[in-house]
């Protein structure tokens, strides 16, 4: 599956009391973390101000409006001699309040940030309020030191709804490198369209034979066959993650690591592909959809070996990498359909836009904040994802639960019959081996559910215990009022 990490928005700021005001008598100046990039404007954005990208360190992609970016990029160019003389040379501001006409002495770097801020934006910028921009909001981000040049907290990376976890890099960044440019060439517009045209005829031939069937009758029921079938399923899964970073490469951009994790609860592969939003949205999108194109040529690949051989265990292994090829394009949970109709529109996370749409559709509530940074038509479309999104899971999650009775007796039953007749083929480890990787994917769809209902329900224990919190201090107060009222009576009274 694909693996980008989302840019996160910068709109960090530390929170009251957490870090004292810079000290000005520091000797140290604000400046980039090391190692930091300015990739740019994030191209084909459904923003009505299209986001800057800067990639930290750790590689996670920061998207800063315009502002923000501005003075990043003031800083990056902060040995610019011509600049510095221009900012020594800037007569001051007459109408300026005493005391902001220049930066404090010891602060060079701040005032010719705000000089260059202000000749860009036409907008009149001081020293102090480009210290506030830099420790409210890039420092927290990681972007910058603080304006007195003390280090910034550690990066967090961001932590998304129904993300990938536990992952564990296996090839690292240049062993993916190498590995892409082997099968970049696969992705020249010819052989796509070549490729995809055969696909098309040999799938209409595989779901029209009556031997796909006999292939399945016969095949389920030998042990052998069927660690073939998911040994060769796993192949098709590791090939598909190549397809993402040989996209990538074709694109002019280098892939990141590949490896393996957690998604839910199911064992899954990922590549990360950050750097493809570094490419226009036609760029993006083909890194999207390189995964299940190079999962067609896996197809192909079986065909031709059944064509040769008539070996029934490689048409089965064709319907299973269908089942991959469709689970990938479902754009509900974060598989690559997700990420397609998240590029298609210029908005990288759309789970995060859950809420506010909600509350503007279902509570009648004034647009959030969020929504009105969108274009008009990806506001759209994610209202419409988010309003098909809700029931389709809704819908999911409560047919499971009400079966989930029948369902935990069935897999029970299946278990047992599973592991009876492990030896009947006559192989004894094959067997025994066949039968608990079958009781295993029979048990993580409903592991998968319990784990995908503990967050929501911790969410909603947490809310409803701050409006608990927050009832009982209202009502402590009003007691408290009536107490003195009371009081306050009983005095008179006595009077």
């Amino acid at each position: 599956m694909t693996l980008p990490f989302v840019p996160g928005a910068g709109r960090a700021g530390s929170p009251p009391g957490r870090r004292p005001l810079p000290d000005r008598r520091a000797a140290g100046e604000p400046r980039l973390v090391p190692g930091t990039e300015l990739v740019g404007e994030f191209e084909g954005s459904g923003y009505r101000d299209p986001p800057q990208l800067v990639c930290r360190p750790d590689g996670q992609l920061v998207r800063l409006p315009g502002l923000l970016y501005q003075v990043v990029r003031a800083l990056d160019g902060r040995g610019d001699g011509r600049r510095d003389q221009r900012s020594s040379e800037r007569p001051p501001d007459e109408d300026a309040p005493k005391g902001e006409t220049k930066a404090p002495d010891g602060d060079p770097v701040l005032a010719r940030v705000a000089d260059e801020l202000s000749r860009e934006t036409g907008r009149r910028f001081t020293a102090e309020h480009i210290a506030y921009l830099i420790d409210e909001k890039l420092a927290p981000l990681a972007v910058t030191t603080y304006s007195d040049g003390s280090p910034p907290p550690p990066a967090r990376r961001s932590d998304p709804f129904l993300a990938f976890r536990f992952r564990l890099a296996v090839l690292p960044e240049r062993v993916t490198w190498f590995v892409s440019g082997l099968f970049a060439w696969l992705f020249h517009p010819f052989l796509v369209y070549l490729a995809v045209c055969v696909f098309v005829v040999g799938e209409t031939w595989v779901w029209m034979s009556p031997e796909t069937v006999t292939a399945l009758q016969a095949v389920l029921t030998a042990p052998g066959s069927v660690l073939l079938v998911v040994f060769l399923a796993i192949a098709s899964c590791v090939f598909h993650e190549w397809g993402h970073g040989a996209a990538c490469r074709y694109g002019g951009v280098r892939p990141g690591a590949m490896g393996c994790g957690i998604y839910l609860v199911w064992p899954a592969f990922y590549t990360d592909i950050t750097n493809s939003y570094r490419l226009g949205r036609a760029g993006r999108i083909r890194a999207d959809l390189g995964g299940v194109y190079f999962n067609a040529l896996f197809v192909l690949g079986l065909l031709g070996l059944y064509a040769a051989t008539g070996f029934q265990p490689l048409l089965v292994a064709i319907v299973a990498v269908n089942l991959e090829i469709v689970q990938q394009l479902l754009p509900t949970l974060r598989f690559d359909g997700y990420y397609i109709v998240a590029d298609l529109v210029g908005i990288p996370d759309l789970f995060s836009y859950i809420g506010p749409i909600l509350k503007r559709v279902l509570l009648r509530r004034p647009a959030d904040e969020r929504l009105r940074a969108l274009k008009r038509w990806p506001q759209a479309v994610v209202a419409c994802w988010v309003l098909c999104l809700i029931p389709v899971l809704a819908l999911q999650v409560g047919i499971l639960l009400l079966n989930l009775p029948q369902l935990l007796a069935a897999d029970w039953h299946k278990a047992r019959w599973l592991l009876e007749n492990a030896g009947a083929s006559g192989h004894q480890v094959l067997g025994m081996v066949s039968a608990c990787l079958q009781i295993v994917l029979l048990a993580l769809p409903i592991a998968g559910l319990l784990l995908a209902l503990v967050r929501p329900a911790r969410s909603l224990v947490r809310f409803l215990g701050r409006k608990a919190g927050r009832s009982g201090r209202k009502t402590g107060r009003h007691g408290g009022a009536a107490t003195r009222k009371a009081r306050r009576a009983g005095r008179h009274a006595a009077k």
